[in-house]
This record gives C-alpha cells, sequence and structure tokens, in this order.
C-alpha cells in the first residue's frame, strides 16, 4: 500500500507515498481515485470556460459529461481487454474493471463518438463542441497521471537521466507519467491560444489531436507496459492516425477558408 519514490538526479525524496488517502466508514479511499476526480472537476470547469467563448451552452458541457462519461469508462476498459485477451479465462475477469486495467485511448475514441452522435442528435456545431470538450479531457490528463505516480506504475525503461525516477523495488526509471503531464500542460497552454484566435470551428480539437498524438508517440516509446497488436505498440499506431487525422483536418478547414476568400473577392471584382 506504500511506495517510496525519489527523483536522485534533481535531489528530491525520497517520499513515503501511500495509496490510501483516508478511510470512510471503513473502507479505503485511494489517492488514484481522487486525483482521478480532481481532474475530472477541473476539466469540466476548464470545458464551460472554453464554451462559453465557442457558442456552447453550460447545459452542453454537462449533457456531455453525463453522456461520455459512463461510454468512456466502458471504452476504456474494452480498448485494455481487447489488447490484452490472453490475459483473461472469463467474461467477469474482463469486467473487474475494479482490479485495474483501463486504456485512456480507448476512453478518448469512446468519449469522441458519443459527443460527435450528441452533436448531430442536438444539431449543435461539432467541432465547437470538440472545441471544448477535447479541453476539458486534456486538462484532466494532466491531473490524472498523477495518480500513476502514487501508484508507482506507467514508467518507463531503467534510465540514468537527470528527471530519472528512482522506486524501491524497481530500479530507476522513465518517470512517464510525469513527461506527459507536463507535455499536456504545455499543448493546453497552445490550445488556449488556438481558441483565443481560432479561424474555424473544431481548430483547438484538432490541434489536440496533433499535439496529443506526438507526445504520446514519443512518450509510449519509453513505457514498459504498452499494449500491442502484433510488434506495434497499439498507442503509437493510434497516435499516428491521431496526427493524421489533426493535420488533415486543419489543412483542409484552411484550405476552404483561403478558397472561401478568394472566390469573395472575385465576386466583388465582378461586381465593380
Amino acid at each position: 500500500m506504500t511506495n517510496t519514490i525519489s527523483f536522485p538526479g534533481l535531489g528530491l525524496g525520497p517520499w513515503e507515498i501511500s495509496r490510501v488517502a483516508f478511510t470512510l466508514f471503513g473502507k479505503d479511499i485511494y489517492w488514484y481515485g481522487v486525483i482521478i476526480a480532481i481532474g475530472f472537476l477541473l476539466g469540466i470547469i476548464v470545458a464551460l470556460n472554453v464554451a462559453k467563448k465557442v457558442n456552447i451552452t453550460n447545459d452542453n458541457i454537462f449533457d456531455l459529461v453525463l453522456y461520455c462519461t459512463p461510454v468512456a469508462v466502458i471504452c476504456a476498459r474494452v480498448y485494455y481487454v481487447v489488447f490484452n485477451i490472453r490475459e483473461y479465462d472469463s467474461f467477469m475477469e474482463m469486467i473487474a474493471i475494479w482490479e485495474g486495467g483501463i486504456a485512456i485511448y480507448g476512453a478518448i475514441i469512446g468519449a469522441v463518438v458519443t459527443a460527435f452522435v450528441y452533436s448531430k442528435v442536438k444539431k449543435i456545431n461539432t467541432g465547437d463542441l470538440f472545441d471544448a470538450g477535447l479541453m476539458g479531457v486534456i486538462t484532466g490528463q494532466i491531473v490524472g497521471r498523477w495518480g500513476n505516480f502514487v501508484n508507482a506504475e506507467a514508467y518507463g525503461y531503467n534510465t540514468d537521466s537527470l528527471f530519472r525516477m528512482m522506486i524501491e523495488g524497481v530500479g530507476s526509471v522513465h518517470p512517464t507519467f510525469l513527461y506527459e503531464s507536463v507535455w499536456n500542460l504545455l499543448a493546453l497552454i497552445v490550445l488556449f491560444f488556438v481558441v483565443k484566435r481560432r479561424h474555424f470551428s473544431g481548430q483547438a480539437a484538432y490541434t489536440y489531436a496533433v499535439l496529443y498524438g506526438v507526445g504520446r508517440f514519443m512518450i509510449e516509446a519509453l513505457r514498459t507496459d504498452s499494449l500491442y497488436m502484433g510488434v506495434f505498440r497499439v498507442s503509437q499506431v493510434v497516435s499516428v492516425a491521431s496526427v493524421i487525422i489533426g493535420f488533415i483536418g486543419i489543412w483542409v478547414n484552411l484550405k476552404n477558408i483561403r478558397e472561401n476568400k478568394i472566390n469573395s473577392q472575385k465576386t466583388v471584382e465582378n461586381k465593380l
């Protein structure tokens, strides 16, 4: 229940970190769950803030939370189980999410599909909805990765780098949770600038796809707990797809904007 962690290269630690935050009515409440909950709430706050700038109502955001959350949790588990299917002997083991085993990409894919369907049913601009929603998602990711720190999990290969993390019983490893948290924080800062000066609906969402995809691809190469599809790391395959989709979305929309400007100018010249 306790992990000993330090960052010797930075002269930090060691710390004795308990996985249990507190006990309530005789039941242990784990830091992982507390941290995820904090990230979830901060994500909602950011999404609500961005919603004001992209013509999305607060009710739309709360609807997203209501519909996307259960789907995201289920998809996160399904994604993990599908690529670890040999580890399970029964259906009950597959659905035992409380035993651990979820994947963030599964959650994102489930949430994106649900949000897309919601936008079509409610006749809301999909790009605007994604701009607000995905900025909330990356906020949650920034905070949520610290749950991995408390659990001493999702780390990388052994290293002697300056930022190495020492875990008692494991050794000196890449703190990939930290790399991703910091990368996502930088990405969020960029996304705020994109939203402030966006040229088309969905620009922040496509930028998220590119930035998160690039960061996750590089960081995944350092991890020791990757899910595999043959010889390929699944998260890297999805990351490449994410980056391609993001770049294509940005390119197509900017191309359409340029063409519309040219056509508008021609129309004005013809009238003259």
